[in-house]
């Protein structure tokens, strides 16, 4: 209980920084005036994601379903004819022709509308990110957030060789990464099925996936070493947890469809507080404040041990590693 209770105001103090980094959106105002290709693709998220998408799913649910059910009501003394209501194949008709013409209007609508803006907005997201990422790098916004692209070069990729090895490297990172991530959410999901504790614990592992999602645009630009970054992200849990809550809250408060279009327009905009954001000095600043160190959580051990099993099917794969 004494370690627990250690360990408290060191998580509480970094989760809370977190948070507030991430709720910085003035810098999403200072990168697009710097970067008109930013602001473009910028407006192109909103207009896909909020005006299209968001829109149709309003349209839906104002418009469509309501001229439906003044057309096919699915009460009795709402029928145009009063004699069919001693009929109840009638009103069990009305009903199947409501829900099918609906099916029809998510099948040939939203769900390709769904899958189309999961692609272009994952394309539009690293665009983003570079554009924000370039101003940062160029025009040093501000002196306690800039980025000082030597020293992360020196500090965390001394160890990648040059040439087409470092490059080798660099794609096979990514692979890894992206299939480690892939079971983590895959985890993430199942534990969000446990009685009682299960949402809480869904909510902080999934505030933590998407902040590592944010700052993975920022590591990868820098080249940050895959090790370094797990690292850097288990031993400082607390303040990505944070900094992932805004961007997870919609999931809670709305349905799929409809988290998944506010999330879709909010993302972006931290993904550009990421890039703006000094992580390691704003962790370092606090050591004082909470007078203590933060444990390190092996967040990825299962995800990690699971990746490795299934690149070891690959021969190939064995043999890099």
């Amino acid at each position: 209980m004494e370690s627990l209770a250690s360990q408290a105001k060191p998580a509480a103090v970094l989760w809370l920084a977190g948070f507030l980094q991430a709720a910085r959106l003035h810098r999403v105002i200072s990168f697009c005036a710097s970067s008109r290709p930013l602001s473009i693709r910028i407006a192109q998220c909103f207009l896909l994601n909020g005006f299209i998408f968001l829109g149709s799913l309003l349209t839906l649910k104002s418009v469509v379903i309501p001229i439906l059910l003044w057309i096919l009501p699915e009460q009795c003394d709402r029928l145009w004819r009063q004699n069919l209501c001693d009929h109840t194949a009638a009103v069990a008709t009305y009903s199947f022709l409501r829900s099918g013409l609906v099916q029809i209007f998510y099948v040939f609508w939203f769900y390709p509308l769904y899958i189309f803006s999961f692609i272009i907005s994952t394309l539009w997201y690293g665009d983003i990110a570079k554009h924000a990422l370039a101003v940062v790098k160029s025009k040093k916004l501000d002196a306690s957030q800039a980025l000082d692209s030597d020293t992360h070069k020196t500090s965390v990729s001394a160890d990648r060789p040059e040439g087409f090895d470092g490059v080798a490297i660099g794609v096979g990172e990514q692979v890894y990464s992206i299939l480690l991530l892939t079971i983590f959410f895959a985890e993430v999901t199942m534990i969000g099925y446990i009685p009682y504790l299960g949402k809480v614990m869904n909510f902080l592992l999934l505030s933590l996936m998407y902040a590592y999602y944010c700052f993975e645009y920022k590591w990868n630009f820098f080249t940050v070493s895959l090790n370094h970054r797990l690292d850097f992200f288990e031993s400082n849990w607390a303040f990505f947890a944070g900094f992932g809550s805004p961007c997870v809250l919609p999931i809670f408060f709305f349905s799929p469809l409809t988290s998944y279009g506010v999330m879709a327009i909010l993302y972006p905009l931290f993904v550009m507080t990421a890039a703006g954001t000094e992580e390691e000095q704003a962790i370092d600043e606090l050591k004082p404040t909470h007078g203590g160190k933060l444990k390190r959580i092996p967040l990825f051990f299962v995800a990690k041990r699971l990746t490795t099993q299934v690149l070891q099917l690959f021969p190939e794969a064995q043999k890099e590693q």
